[in-house]
């Protein structure tokens, strides 16, 4: 497509429509087309010289593939995937067409919902309420205050805290798990202590988020859980190779 290689966003069946309001990455944003081999096809655009992870351009891979996914399954790449050409594409489509039609009947008609859970802001007072060491260690800081008194205790509130979190989001995956098809634990993130995708019928996305919530609301003196999606099934998808990341 153009001497920067060839921009891949996706995997989808052949003939799968693509939305017309939409452009790509690059400014300005690039002509997105789909480029059907057998009964599979890729959806790209040119790659942009200076492609980098800029909020704009997030926001349009994430976009088209949102809108893609409103008209059948799609086998999300993560963002920044281009191929070196064309025929690299086709090539690949090719020899894993059995593989992506197999993949694709499995996402057909679901979504991704991702949860996190960090530890309540205000969940001081519960944990004393409910921690008798805690206590122990506040009591012997206001006998005795210093430094090292102050750190010990420092350091069990955190450690607490985070463990409540834990146990309460763990708590929400296993209730979660009921009404997903899937679930798969995500990378770890600084201050997190849960971490959890599940792969949801978009019939029932709506739902699934509110009963987040509502367990949300449930367990709020201990842990605070950040729901997003519906996002594509970037959790998924069995990791695959034609193309190489951005830089």
């Amino acid at each position: 497509m153009t001497d920067h290689g060839v921009y891949v966003y996706g995997i989808v069946r052949a003939g799968h429509p693509l939305p017309s309001h939409l452009g790509g990455v690059g400014g300005p944003p690039g002509i997105v087309e789909r480029r059907d081999e057998g009964r599979v096809a890729a959806v790209v655009s040119p790659a942009p010289p200076d492609l980098r992870a800029r909020r704009r351009d997030l926001m349009a891979h994430q976009e088209l593939l949102l809108a893609l996914a409103g008209d059948g399954p799609v086998l999300p790449m993560r963002f920044g995937m281009v191929a070196p050409d064309e025929a690299t594409v086709r090539r690949q489509l090719s020899e894993a067409e059995e593989r992506h039609l197999t993949a694709l009947e499995s996402l057909a008609g679901r979504v991704e919902i991702n949860v996190k859970a960090t530890p309540a802001n205000d969940a001081l007072a519960a944990l004393v309420a409910a921690d008798a060491g805690i206590r122990g260690l506040r009591d012997a800081m206001r006998r005795r205050p210093g430094y090292e008194a102050n750190v010990r205790l420092g350091e069990a509130v955190a450690t607490a805290l985070a463990r409540r979190a834990a146990e309460a989001g763990h708590d929400v995956v296993d209730a979660l798990r009921k009404r997903a098809h899937a679930s798969a634990a995500g990378p770890e993130v600084a201050g997190c202590q849960v971490n959890m995708s599940f792969l949801v019928s978009r019939d029932d996305s709506a739902e699934f988020c509110a009963e987040a919530e509502r367990l949300a609301q449930q367990h709020r003196d201990r842990v605070v859980l950040r729901v997003a999606g519906p996002l594509p099934c970037y959790s998924f998808v069995a990791p695959r190779t034609p193309v190489r990341a951005g830089t």
